[in-house]
């Protein structure tokens, strides 16, 4: 059950976050016609993100180790930009209404603030 919980708990957060992106960040847009077309894109953008991070980042940051030992870790903002642009690009190819409008500086502060929200809301909401 704590596996099940820790789940949500991560889409939940995950899905405020890249509501309020959508509400502070221009560039990035959710244009739906309803609150539960909202809810409901907001999820299942959640879980792209997700999962495109799950797969991709251990791929490029074992890849690309040499780059962030070089960079200081600073190329963790860039990738983390592509990897925000390319989940709006699948929602966009699976018919949802969310869209980042280019990868400076949309992508990038949409990921930082994403990031930074989800991990605070997961601090918060994961007590046990």
């Amino acid at each position: 059950m704590g596996f099940l919980k820790s789940l949500l708990i991560r889409v939940g957060s995950t899905a405020v976050a890249f509501w309020l992106a959508t509400l502070l960040i221009p560039g990035i847009s959710l244009d739906s016609g309803s609150a539960t077309e909202t809810v409901i894109t907001l999820v299942l953008v959640a879980v792209i993100f997700g999962v495109v991070n799950a797969v991709l980042q251990p791929i490029i940051k074992t890849v690309g180790c040499g780059f962030y030992l070089l960079t200081l870790g600073l190329i963790a903002l860039v990738v983390n930009g592509l990897l925000f642009l390319l989940t709006s690009w699948i929602a966009g190819e699976a018919g949802l209404p969310f869209h980042v409008d280019g990868f400076w500086p949309e992508a990038v502060l949409g990921a930082l603030f994403v990031g930074i929200v989800t991990w605070i809301l997961g601090a918060v909401l994961d007590r046990d």
